[in-house]
């Protein structure tokens, strides 16, 4: 049985790349009440790792009003659904530059489950190619460099690694490495 039933939806406000929505919902007591819903399109996360360290992606996050370093990472253009998959070859090679050979699922990501409807989809990326990012508009402060395994997981405790679908990347990188899959 699930926890809610949706009794009516609405949408509050709508821009080309999220939808919020309230939702007019019974509890399993059957007390009404709202819950408020950001869609998104799903995401597609990729680590780009040679075997000795990452190449990651630095920009500035408006929202917080700094720059981060991150794996490479987005939605797929507006109007066009790839394939998760497709998604992450696109990501990387706008954002890097680089091109996989292999691409590998590590695993499903809720964004914010509590908050919003988005899922992402986190991949190994290897057999790394260079060429030249092909960036958005939104990405040209974007920057990339490789850094070491020992590096990376010092940048996290420090603070300088804070984008939680990394992190959370990360261990699934991990798990992984110790033979576990999502089967």
């Amino acid at each position: 049985m699930e926890a809610m039933e949706q009794l009516s939806s609405r949408t509050i406000y709508t821009n080309p790349w999220m939808r919020l929505r309230e939702d007019t919902i019974r509890r399993t007591d059957g007390s009404v009440g709202i819950y408020a819903v950001v869609d998104k399109v799903d995401w597609a996360m990729v680590i780009p790792f040679d075997g000795e360290g990452f190449h990651l992606v630095e920009q500035f996050r408006y929202p917080l009003g700094e720059r981060y370093w991150e794996f490479p990472a987005g939605t797929p253009p507006q109007g066009t659904s790839p394939s998760p998959v497709e998604l992450a070859h696109n990501e990387l090679r706008e954002e890097t530059g680089l091109r996989a050979g292999r691409m590998t699922p590590l695993g499903v990501l809720a964004t914010a489950p509590a908050a919003t409807s988005q899922r992402g989809h986190c991949f190994l990326a290897t057999d790394l190619t260079p060429g030249e990012p092909d960036r958005e508009p939104e990405e040209q402060d974007m920057r990339t460099a490789w850094f070491s395994r020992a590096r990376f997981e010092a940048m996290i405790l420090r603070g300088e690694i804070i984008d939680a679908h990394a992190v959370a990347g990360y261990g699934l990188l991990l798990m992984h490495e110790r033979g576990l899959s999502m089967s």
